[in-house]
């Protein structure tokens, strides 16, 4: 009994979390990447025994800025309270709201053709102002405060209401800039009006402005620095009993919800050609 842990003791170990889908939620099945999802699985994560380091396995095309702050945090928190360094990995993705996950590493790598950046915030939606007119339906909204009602795809784009929009936009994408200056600092090569542009590119290229450390896959990179004995741990979101033996709903609300977030979920993977 005793003989597998005096073996292994001494093994440098690292924790490996994987943060792959769309950041916030997307259905009441289909929950995509959220604080509130993962934080006790960081806790276990940081809490393993013998550990040299945590290593974040990426795949987003982004999502929920909040989201993306609120796991960005609570990583960087974790790793100051257990003295712990941080490897990010983009492996297909890791641009816009993944690219905020990536920067709570103290390193980031990628592969040569990982999509990295996207450093900017967007806003999609549908207009269909003519559309009720010719079902011959009536649109009837009533709301308590004047700028409740905003940007109703059933009705011509205001400007003021799009004005508002962009302002708040200005105000997320400051933010994600000072993320970004923050925990990359000198290692940036490029001017502001390069890197934040919301523009993606190449894991090469990515390295050659400065948003990544080096070009490598998890293992590879984690073997160079802790030997070919380190012990690489995953460790995986634990879904409950419940959600375990239900597997998913079958209301007819949630489906739609699933439907809904499927498509959005579809639409950001697609803007990065996957």
């Amino acid at each position: 009994m005793r003989w597998p842990f005096i073996r292994l003791r001494g093994t440098p170990v690292v924790a490996v979390v994987r943060l792959s889908g769309v950041i916030g939620p997307l259905g009441p099945w289909r929950g995509g990447l959220s604080l509130a999802g993962l934080a006790a699985t960081l806790d276990r994560a940081f809490g393993l025994g013998g550990l040299k380091g945590v290593a974040l396995a990426i795949n987003s095309p982004g999502g929920s800025p909040v989201q993306s702050a609120l796991i960005a945090k609570r990583i960087r928190a974790l790793a100051a309270e257990k003295k712990l360094p941080v490897f990010a990995f983009a492996e297909d993705v890791a641009a816009s709201g993944g690219y905020w996950l990536a920067t709570a590493g103290d390193e980031i790598y990628a592969d040569d053709s990982s999509i990295v950046g996207s450093i900017g915030v967007i806003s999609a939606g549908f207009g269909f102002p003519e559309l009720l007119q010719r079902l011959g339906v009536e649109r009837r909204v009533h709301a308590a405060g004047a700028r409740k009602s905003m940007l109703d795809p059933f009705r011509p784009e205001n400007p003021d209401d799009v004005a508002r929009l962009e302002a708040l936009q200005r105000e997320i994408h400051d933010s994600f800039k000072a993320q970004v200056r923050a925990r990359r600092g000198a290692r940036l090569k490029a001017d502001d009006e390069t890197l934040f542009s919301g523009e993606f590119w190449t894991g090469r290229r990515a390295l050659e402005l400065g948003l990544i450390d080096g070009l490598g896959d998890l293992r590879s990179v984690m073997r160079a620095r802790f030997g070919a004995k380190v012990r690489l741990r995953p460790v995986g979101v634990q879904r409950g009993w419940l959600m375990r033996r239900l597997g998913r709903s079958t209301a007819a609300d949630d489906w739609v919800h699933d439907v809904l977030g499927a498509v959005e979920e579809r639409a950001l993977w697609a803007r990065f050609g996957l």
